[in-house]
């Protein structure tokens, strides 16, 4: 496939259009804030009971996700390995992305007699959302050369952040104006937000499933089970990784603040409403600043990434996140929280197109199972989401304050900035990792 072809690029950087929407609405926005609020009663306060079993609200949405993206880090390798024997990545594209629309538009049955039913949908909307994401990161080493792979990554966050922006201001002005719409119900609107973000989710995504390559088959077929194939790849790709040392490092240091920035994308919305009780209007208008500031910090980390060296941007951004975590603790007021929010975007899209662009550019050239590396890239990833939420929920259930699960983030940036000054160490003299 020609590299650095631009119609190409574009409708790979479609996918992050199409589904990012899912990312800042169900993630970050407006579910956290219907889902709060709808399970915050006076008699039970913020206890909720899922099929029997007492939680707090909040708790109990974190370890549905972390749920979902430990299922995902077990299951990924496997498809990974069928995707690369096959040549059919697009398949199992377009597989996750149904899986996590029609999950989105289920959502609109969600009241709070319904529970289980809103869980259940949004840990399947998580799964489709992981798997997308997967095996659309794969492409990007086969799309873009080396030295565009950077610029590339950032065009799909920035891509990402402007589609799913345009979406929450439509779905925003439903929920702060359903009178305009003749709405009466107070949770028709929000309802309505997940089945538009479902609908957009599925259908911009045909633009990518139209114009990527589906890839080649590899004349020697999956002979073995198809779970040991699947794992056996994955400590294949173990192994090669063992005997690059600035690959091997990078991951450890991913490994570890990738906990913090993940589990700090899906908690923002919670932590601010419970600390603050912005409300939901506000709420909303705060994470979309977060995202637009965001498209920015992405191509600016980028730029900086050509002068600096991914690795010292990388470590300047670790160190942000940081005191983003320690301020978290303090904060007090409405002026702090925009000021924090605004901090948290400008890294945020930064620290997420650098960091694969990074992983990219460290894979050897010679490897044609990209699939294969991105799905140890996204197994370390969700392994450490999932102990980034348990982490932060176990602790808000231990202390009853959720201001010491945002503090306690600080230390897993902190070891990912032990590794990155190593790698760092170990790269110097070699030149910047451009």
């Amino acid at each position: 496939m020609k590299q650095n072809d631009k119609s190409i690029i574009r409708a790979w950087a479609m996918f992050d259009w199409s589904n990012s929407a899912y990312n800042l609405v169900i993630t970050s926005t407006i579910f956290p804030a219907y889902y709060t609020a709808i399970t915050t009663t006076q008699d039970k306060g913020d206890q909720v009971y899922f099929f029997g079993f007492q939680f707090i609200n909040t708790a109990l949405a974190n370890y549905s996700l972390a749920f979902a993206y430990l299922v995902m880090a077990m299951i990924l390798p496997v498809l990974s390995a069928i995707a690369d024997n096959r040549g059919n990545k697009k398949s199992f594209m377009k597989a996750f992305t149904y899986l996590g629309s029609l999950a989105c538009i289920g959502l609109f049955f969600f009241k709070l007699d319904t529970l289980e039913w809103g869980i259940i949908c949004s840990t399947f909307a998580a799964m489709g959302y992981i798997g997308g994401v997967l095996f659309n990161n794969s492409y990007l080493p086969e799309i873009a050369s080396i030295d565009e792979q950077d610029r590339v990554s950032a065009q799909g966050f920035a891509y990402g952040y402007i589609g799913s922006v345009l979406l929450q201001i439509i779905c925003f002005v439903f929920v702060l104006k359903p009178e305009w719409f003749g709405i009466q119900d107070a949770t028709f609107a929000p309802r309505l937000s997940f089945l538009l973000v479902g609908l957009w989710w599925m259908g911009f995504a045909q633009i990518p499933f139209n114009k990527l390559p589906s890839g080649k088959a590899k004349p020697k077929k999956i002979t073995t089970h198809v779970l040991q194939n699947g794992f056996r790849e994955l400590k294949s790709v173990w192994t090669k990784i063992k005997g690059l040392q600035d690959l091997k490092k990078f991951l450890g240091a991913f490994f570890f603040y990738a906990m913090g920035v993940q589990t700090t994308m899906l908690v923002a919305a919670a932590f601010g409403e419970k600390i603050l009780q912005l409300g939901a209007s506000k709420l909303i208008s705060t994470i979309l600043i977060i995202q637009l500031v965001a498209i920015i910090g992405a191509y600016l980390m980028s730029t900086l990434a050509k002068r600096l060296g991914n690795v010292q941007v990388l470590i300047i951004v670790v160190l942000l996140w940081i005191s983003v975590c320690i301020c978290a603790f303090f904060i007090q007021t409405e002026v702090q929280f925009y000021f924090l929010a605004a901090l948290v975007g400008l890294i945020m899209g930064g620290i997420q197109s650098l960091s694969r662009s990074t992983y990219s550019k460290l894979i050897p050239t010679e490897e044609e199972d990209t699939t294969a590396f991105f799905s140890f890239y996204d197994v370390t990833e969700k392994l450490a989401i999932v102990i980034g939420l348990f982490f932060f929920a176990f602790i808000e259930e231990q202390t009853k304050n959720i201001r010491y699960s945002a503090l306690s983030l600080a230390l897993f940036f902190a070891i990912g900035l032990v590794f990155l000054i190593r790698l760092l160490q170990y790269h110097k003299g070699k030149g910047p990792l451009n």
